[in-house]
């Protein structure tokens, strides 16, 4: 995805790359001190070799969190059902009449599998929207929230904040609205972040 207000432009684009063995360096000097390990990106499920990665930190015994989009169903489903994971927050960017514009991608299918993917494993996991007001509004939210009511959703829908900061994927600017809480759907839990 090329989200234009994503905040790791240097990730996405493959700028400031760090070593499997620095990883591992920096980890095993805090084995003990920290208990858990966040897999992020741009989209970590991109990772040719995660699989292996998240074996590995887990033999070290810590636990891990997975950010994903959600774009890689297949990879999310192996990382579950070999148990490398702990707890799985995903990105529910947009919905499916906004999607490409706000992504830049068509990764909505495969999203609604992750989704479903996740519900049916039994797994901890969140879903979350960052919401860029001149992006997103009320109704786009309002629709995501029925998708996730649909899709038998019953865990807390995080509402995050834009924060505005540069570099920005897409050179974002501030938004100019503010997201009135009270025109949101209520079948759901709803919980705001910063």
């Amino acid at each position: 995805m090329r989200c234009p207000y994503c905040y790791n432009p240097h990730i996405v684009l493959e700028r400031g790359k760090k070593s499997e063995q620095e990883l591992f360096e920096f980890l095993q000097k805090r084995t003990g001190r920290l208990e858990g390990v966040v897999l992020s990106g741009g989209e970590c499920t991109l990772y040719k070799k995660l699989i292996p990665l998240c074996a590995k930190i887990k033999t070290l015994g810590f636990k891990i969190k997975l950010d994903t989009n959600g774009s890689n169903p297949n990879v999310l489903k192996r990382l579950i059902e070999e148990d490398l994971i702990n707890f799985v927050s995903l990105d529910f960017k947009a919905p499916k009449t906004l999607f490409k514009s706000v992504t830049l991608s068509v990764f909505y299918d495969a999203l609604i599998n992750s989704l479903q993917i996740l519900q049916s494993s039994g797994m901890s996991f969140e879903v979350r929207t960052t919401v860029h007001t001149d992006m997103l509004n009320e109704n786009a939210i309002n629709e995501i929230i029925d998708i996730l009511f649909q899709n038998n959703y019953n865990g807390i829908y995080y509402i995050q904040d834009y924060l505005h900061v540069k570099p920005t994927l897409g050179e974002t600017q501030p938004p100019t609205k503010v997201l009135d809480k009270s025109l949101l759907s209520n079948k759901i839990k709803i919980a705001f972040r910063n």
